[in-house]
């Protein structure tokens, strides 16, 4: 993901995946191409760089559990906490117990939508950035018993 453009450009740097796409680390690195006039990081890049991560996530482990699924954010919100200064830092992880959850749903309604959040922050640990991404899933092999449309 790292040489995916619209990431490369805003210099949005994948540091690494958990094994079996449990979880993921990912750093914003401070450049010409994503400062805004304050010469802090453009809110839009940090928007960005949150945006994807667990919709992926998701989306990687249940194709190796054999779901062919649809997998996006479904929505965002985003509060500002402080200017960024410096390189941005974020990692996230998703529990077996998430993953049951995901697996239960997308088994017995087909579709799983659900908020998730993202606390980022610079290379001091001050938090910058509080996200809530929603993930929607969709078991694109689930069938609903036709005796529940009547």
């Amino acid at each position: 993901m790292r040489f995916y453009p619209p990431l490369f450009f805003q210099r949005i740097w994948t540091v690494g995946f958990e094994k079996d796409f449990r979880g993921v680390e990912v750093m914003v690195k401070k450049s010409f191409w994503n400062r805004n006039y304050n010469n802090s990081i453009f809110g839009g890049t940090i928007f960005s760089a949150s945006d994807a991560f667990y919709p992926v996530l998701f989306f990687k482990i249940f194709s190796q559990k054999g779901y062919s699924i649809r997998a996006w954010s479904k929505s965002s919100e985003i509060k500002y906490l402080k200017p960024s200064y410096f390189n941005l830092y974020f990692k996230l992880h998703i529990d077996e117990t998430e993953i049951n959850e995901a697996e239960e749903i997308l088994n017995t309604i087909g579709k799983y939508t659900k908020l998730h959040p993202v606390e980022i922050f610079d290379k001091n640990g001050l938090n910058v950035a509080s996200v809530m991404i929603e993930v929607y899933m969709r078991n694109l092999n689930f069938l609903e018993d036709a005796s529940d449309n009547k």
